[in-house]
């Protein structure tokens, strides 16, 4: 049986790899001769049209199949003639299970040519080809010592025949790479090179090697193509070059739009159905995952975490685990915030990382999963879809050309043309906008955002909640940001989607939109002004979804960093928001570092000591929170006490809180007391959230 890493690779569709298999110790004589047969019936059967549709690799396809031919032969001839194991010697045991393993691997690369992309197989061809070789080397070592005039007599003389002839055409054969193909694959990288020097491929061209020769032939299958090659480009286990894959993806990409226009795209406009992209959704130190993981942090509290398994950055127990150039291993989320904060030193070696390529740490990714499960710790690993860090860490000009050619034709769709183009056009914007600075920028610059602005008004679900979704992954640019507060009307608009969204998605998104574009302090103030903004965030705060209530309190925070916003935000119900968040995990600790800002004021601070469970929100925050949560509990009950005046520093005991504050802070190694401030969690430094 092939071993548990084999099968992995097959899900990831990694290249097969050598001796990642075990030998069939269980098996022997008629048992053994039986599975072997059944194997190879099935690799023959399965490789016959419509089947099997390998796109290269032909040559070396069929002569991989006529060896297999002719041992299904060789082995029905040993189930015809007779069943006693004493007619196979050992020798032929030993060669037979050494055949096993050499026909399951056989299997296994066929079936990688068949399930691979048309692009990615013509990328590896001599890879691949090289892969066919080794196979047929060792097919040849095997019959050299196949003991054949030992067992002749049990054999018909026609499969005698049959394995003399495959043996003496083994010892001849070379490595065999199509030369047809290899002249496509240099076609390839031409288009690549003239993107690279600022040209364009000449659509004629184009076509002749996407439809003709590759037979890409619809948007459907060209779209097949780009999220074949974004999950090899993720995995970054093969030898391809990431800037030339990033580079292949984005030609593809402007193919299937300059070829194929908007023909059969997956989007239903009068139902307003919507395939969602699986991309992973993080603002910078905020990173949005399952429900599960917004309910976990007591969990963690609680039990000794250990510390390989803390990021070295944020000390929380690590999600998505990855390895930087210089081995060291880091929380994705922490450490691709920390690039992006422009450090070019690992944060705990302090050397330089020589490229910010991350490669998943899927070992250590296991043993805490592992961990988590026999402690009872609620786990939900991230999806296996490509993030920023990894599709941008190397991308090349080409790849920055061809996607600058792709938004014109988007952007074009947007303006003139029809409802479903117009759908699609701005589903490509939003997937186009949510990696890359200079996606956004080419973006920004061709126009996109008044038609954006236009569509955020649609009665289309899925157009609205693309186009906010699209305005969302724009402003994480700093300038669009200012393109985006100086668009008449889009403030006003991006509201109504919050308070009015057709759907659930397109609320939250607009909320994250809102946060993202307070991260810039002069539009703080008109945003909280903004009629219905604070209002629809507090509602989504107390009756949101979990996604949402995080959209919500992140954007609360950031606006009440403002101090002219107090007012507006306790008139609009923000505040007593805030406070019943306090008891919701997962949004609790950023509520609570909001009202630490907010009870400053004397007005915030008046409005939280009427609210009946503010103080027992807080305290207990203080016993269940992160430590995080803590510090900004702490930090709102003593900013209460001071700016809350006599009424509000005594409770029904009659014990000041702040003495109730320093008391369990004492009692939990905190600091209580003191000229400290309240502490900024990582998310409110910026915006960085990707849909």
């Amino acid at each position: 049986m092939a071993c548990a890493a084999v099968f992995s690779s097959l899900r990831r569709r990694k290249s097969p790899l050598l001796g990642a298999f075990y030998t069939p110790s269980d098996l022997s004589g008629p048992a053994l001769v039986e599975t072997l047969q059944t194997m190879s019936s099935g690799i023959l059967t399965s490789s016959r049209p419509p089947h099997h549709q390998i796109s290269f690799q032909r040559r070396n396809t069929r002569s991989l199949l006529r060896k297999i031919e002719v041992f299904s032969s060789l082995f029905d001839s040993f189930e015809d003639s007779n069943d006693d194991d004493d007619l196979l010697p050992s020798s032929a045991v030993l060669c037979l299970k050494e055949l096993y393993i050499l026909i399951y691997r056989s299997k296994i690369l066929l079936d990688y040519c068949s399930q691979s992309s048309r692009l990615w197989l013509l990328l590896q061809n001599p890879a691949l080809s090289g892969h066919f070789h080794d196979l047929n080397q060792e097919f040849s070592t095997l019959l050299d010592v196949f003991p054949l005039d030992d067992i002749r007599e049990s054999l018909s003389d026609e499969v005698c025949e049959h394995i003399d002839l495959l043996r003496r055409q083994s010892r001849r054969l070379r490595l065999f790479v199509d030369a047809n193909d290899e002249a496509l694959r240099g076609r390839i990288f031409s288009f690549i090179d003239q993107l690279d020097h600022g040209g364009r491929p000449c659509k004629s061209d184009l076509r002749e090697v996407f439809v003709v020769s590759l037979r890409i032939s619809d948007a459907k299958s060209c779209r097949a193509e780009i999220e074949f090659l974004e999950e090899q480009l993720y995995n970054q286990e093969d030898d391809v070059d990431p800037s030339v894959l990033n580079g292949v993806i984005a030609l593809a990409r402007y193919c299937r739009f300059l070829l194929f226009e908007f023909d059969e795209e997956v989007i239903d406009v009068k139902g307003g159905r919507f395939k969602r992209s699986t991309g992973r959704r993080m603002r910078r130190g905020y990173n949005k995952t399952s429900d599960h993981h917004s309910s976990s942090s007591s969990s963690e509290e609680a039990i000794a975490v250990p510390k390989d398994f803390c990021c070295p950055i944020s000390l929380d127990l690590m999600r998505d685990p990855v390895i930087v150039s210089t081995g060291q291993t880091y929380d994705r989320a922490s450490i691709v915030r920390w690039m992006e904060e422009g450090h070019s030193t690992c944060p705990n070696s302090g050397q330089t990382l020589t490229h910010h390529r991350l490669v998943p740490n899927r070992t250590l990714r296991s043993l805490i999963s592992q961990w988590c499960a026999a402690h009872d710790v609620p786990y939900e690993p991230p999806d296996d879809a490509p993030s920023e860090a990894t599709l941008t860490a190397s991308m090349s000009r080409a790849a920055v050309e061809a996607n600058r050619a792709t938004v014109e034709l988007l952007v074009n769709q947007l303006e003139g043309g029809s409802e479903t183009a117009k759908t699609a056009a701005a589903r490509e914007l939003r997937l186009l906008a949510k990696t890359g600075k200079e996606n956004r920028v080419c973006i920004a610059e061709a126009g996109a955002i008044p038609l954006l602005r236009g569509m955020l008004s649609s009665r289309n679900p899925v157009i609205q909640e693309n186009s906010v979704t699209a305005m969302l992954n724009l402003s994480i640019h700093d300038k669009n940001k200012v393109l985006i507060m100086e668009e008449k009307d889009c403030l006003r608009l991006i509201v109504g989607v919050l308070r009015h969204g057709w759907v659930t998605e397109a609320r939250e998104n607009a909320a994250a939109t809102l946060f993202s574009l307070s991260a810039v302090h002069d539009y703080k103030k008109r945003i909280a002004d903004e009629p219905g903004a604070l209002e629809a965030l507090a509602d989504l705060l107390k009756d949101g979804s979990s996604r949402g209530k995080k959209d919500a309190v992140t954007a609360m925070f950031n606006l009440s960093t403002h101090a002219g916003s107090c007012a507006r935000m306790v008139d609009s119900g923000a505040v007593s928001a805030l406070v019943g968040a306090l008891a919701t995990d997962g949004v609790a600790e950023e509520a609570a570092g909001a009202l630490a800002l907010l009870v400053r004021q004397p007005l915030a601070a008046a409005a939280v000591g009427k609210e009946e469970k503010a103080v027992h929100n807080l305290v207990g925050l203080m016993r269940r929170g992160s430590p995080r949560g803590k510090e900004n509990a702490v930090a709102a009950l003593l900013e209460l006490c001071r700016s809350g005046g006599s009424a509000v520093t005594r409770g029904s005991s009659g014990l000041p809180h702040w003495a109730v504050c320093c008391r369990l802070c004492f009692s939990r190694g905190q600091r209580g007391r003191g000229e400290r401030r309240p502490p900024l969690p990582g998310f409110a430094r910026g915006a960085n959230t990707q849909f």
